[in-house]
């Protein structure tokens, strides 16, 4: 994580977020250990909960409270009980900077613990389906402080999204199932940035893909890069795997499930395990086994079996290791950077979901290229003129 590793000896140096608690509500994987040192290095007093009951790794966990001092609230496979006891636990440290992955901090200090909004300097917002939370926070009026939507700015979404979710996506299919892609009829729900990264990589690697979509547009977009697109219901016949990958709920539903073919498989992709209606998989199903470590195979009438990956949840993260950390790198240096922006500007802030600015963008950007070996041209004073003029014609 070579552009987060320039940003900890910066913050080292610096120390941009000495005393600023923040609590943080993300997959506790060795990545995000990376960023709570950095954060730790910059100053900051981290607390760190699981944002996915299926997502931490247990070792890592344990690193950050034994070798870092990190207070880590978070085990592999809690109940959703212990899961939001965890969340409490963080909110109970009264951060000063939010940083979550699914908005569950964000939401519970909204609702449950409204008294700790004061004390919050303002948050950040990692994934898709919680900047939607954020955004439905500020249209009714309710925000109590300024978010910035880490998910929306291209160094993250263009790299953990499309590549990172798509590669890692398909990682935790293979793992869980050990299937052959090629050749198979590959349903891809969704095509947002995340989509299309799942479809590209399921494209080659010889499946047949098919999109499913809501939006004309995007719907377009997916038949112009060469996709079958068609409505759900008819794409439920002829898939072999499903994965969802929208951000919204009851995605697959009863009235596909009675459509699919014996041996269908379905994985969720997106943050939330409800894209999948698994309690109507249950009351249509007549008898559940488990087959494989991460494979609940559903029996239905006349002997059809679906295969539930991962109990509906993460995929990439239920059943591999979630995204290669050269992905999460960019990710989570806007991560840092946000936080540092906060505590420089956060006080002036309107209460509204804010873009990253673009000068940290560009910043990581620069930083991510040059950890690579790329180099770039520069415009000339002559192109900067006219990129910046209305006197010249043709």
């Amino acid at each position: 994580m070579t552009v987060l590793n320039l940003i900890r000896k910066r913050f080292g140096k610096t120390k941009p977020l000495r005393g600023v608690k923040i609590g943080a509500c993300l997959h506790v994987t060795a990545e995000t250990a990376n960023l709570m040192i950095t954060l730790k290095a910059g100053g900051a007093l981290p607390f760190l909960c699981a944002s996915n009951p299926l997502s931490t790794q247990d070792e890592v966990a344990a690193s950050l409270v034994k070798d870092y001092r990190l207070p880590v609230f978070a085990v592999k496979g809690e109940n959703n009980r212990t899961y939001y006891k965890h969340i409490k636990k963080v909110l109970d440290s009264r951060p000063m900077i939010t940083m979550d992955d699914g908005a569950d901090l964000i939401s519970n200090i909204h609702s449950q613990r409204k008294e700790l909004a004061e004390n919050v300097i303002g948050g950040t917002e990692e994934t898709t389906t919680g900047v939607i939370r954020l955004r439905s926070l500020e249209k009714k009026g309710l925000l109590k402080f300024p978010l910035i939507a880490v998910n929306d700015t291209p160094t993250k979404h263009f790299f953990d999204n499309r590549y990172g979710t798509g590669q890692s996506t398909m990682d935790g299919i293979l793992r869980a199932t050990n299937l052959l892609l090629a050749g198979s009829t590959f349903v891809v729900c969704g095509y947002g940035w995340c989509g299309r990264g799942v479809a590209s990589r399921a494209k080659g690697m010889g499946a047949k893909v098919i999109v499913t979509e809501t939006d004309p547009l995007k719907a377009l977009e997916a038949t112009m890069d060469g996709h079958q697109v068609m409505p759900l219901k008819k794409a439920a016949r002829e898939g072999d795997i499903f994965v969802t990958v929208t951000g919204d709920m009851g995605v697959i539903r009863k009235e596909h499930f009675q459509l699919m073919k014996d041996g269908a498989v379905l994985a969720n992709a997106g943050h939330f395990n409800v894209e999948i209606d698994i309690d109507a998989l249950k009351r249509l199903s007549q008898k559940r086994r488990k087959i494989r470590e991460f494979i609940e195979e559903y029996t239905l009438s006349k002997g059809r079996r679906i295969n539930l990956l991962g109990e509906g949840r993460l995929i990439n993260l239920a059943a591999a290791e979630g995204h290669p950390a050269s992905v999460m790198d960019m990710s989570f240096a806007n991560q840092a950077l946000s936080a540092e922006f906060l505590v420089e500007k956060g006080s002036r802030l309107e209460r509204k979901v804010h873009a990253v600015p673009s000068s940290i963008d560009r910043e990581i950007a620069r930083l991510k290229l040059k950890s690579m070996g790329v180099q770039i041209d520069s415009l000339t004073k002559e192109q900067k003129q006219y990129l910046s003029s209305w006197e010249m014609g043709t």
